[in-house]
């Protein structure tokens, strides 16, 4: 007899685990101190808007913390306990115990990275940088208003894109987000500088961008939400409704990402 060997089988590849996809809905608004187009002071009305389109992640520009203009309200804290989400906030500007500034809300496990000023030579502008756990992931949020003047503009965001913000190491490798009123439309250096990092959201949802600026009659896209090549976006909406009409001079502007 023959001596037969029989052919040896591969042994069967460990089953890969799979990859959870996470869908959030991004928010940046800003809301103009709370104060409306009719010129009524309602911080509830702001929140009003926001709920209605129930974001995971909320960038806010123009708060008033303690100043007498606007009662005396911490607006970030009246908006973020209306929402039943937490808040991190970051004053801009300092006059005495009156803050003005930018927040991220949400109601994700999230923890403040830094908040710190720009460089201004107009009105003084800040930027505040969350990470927030999605899952897996650990997604790191930008959130600024940049100035009116464009040379204030291309500083700002130069540091905001640079090593000490978006280019640290710690974001290396990680999912970015970068939401803002950049008071620019995107013909203009400051935008063209962030399209050259990021991926301008809106243009790669599947539908054509919309102005946000005057909220009554708008005009210019001058708000964003900006992404890195991790996350996808696959739907934005300018939220345009009478009661976000009324709220701020801006209109919110939703995007949906997935992970």
């Amino acid at each position: 007899m023959t001596d037969q060997t029989s052919p040896s089988r591969a042994e069967p590849s460990p089953p890969q685990p799979s990859k959870t996809r996470h869908r959030l809905k991004i928010l940046s608004y800003n809301v103009h101190s709370c104060i409306g187009t009719d010129r009524r002071l309602d911080p509830a009305r702001v929140a009003e808007v926001i709920a209605a389109v129930e974001p995971d992640i909320i960038g806010l520009q123009e708060l008033d913390v303690g100043r007498s203009r606007t009662g005396g309200i911490d607006q970030a804290h009246a908006i973020a306990s209306l929402l039943q989400m937490e808040f991190h906030f970051h004053a801009a500007l300092n006059v005495a115990e009156e803050q003005y500034g930018d927040a991220i809300l949400t109601a994700l496990p999230a923890r403040m990275v830094k908040g710190a000023s720009l460089p201004s030579h107009g009105e003084q502008r800040g930027a505040l940088w969350v990470e927030i756990e999605v899952g897996e992931h650990r997604l790191q949020v930008f959130n600024t208003h940049l100035g009116l003047l464009g040379g204030d503009r291309m500083r700002q965001i130069g540091e905001i894109l640079g090593g000490s913000w978006m280019g640290a190491p710690d974001c290396q490798g990680k999912p970015k987000i970068l939401i803002g009123d950049f008071n620019a439309i995107p013909l203009t250096a400051t935008y063209k500088a962030v399209a050259r990092q990021l991926a301008d959201a809106p243009l790669l949802s599947g539908v054509k961008p919309r102005a946000t600026f005057p909220s009554r009659l708008p005009l210019l896209r001058i708000d964003h939400v900006f992404v890195s090549s991790e996350v996808t976006p696959i739907a934005t909406q300018v939220v345009s409704t009478p009661l976000s009409r009324k709220a701020s001079d801006h209109l919110p502007l939703l995007v949906t990402v997935e992970l």
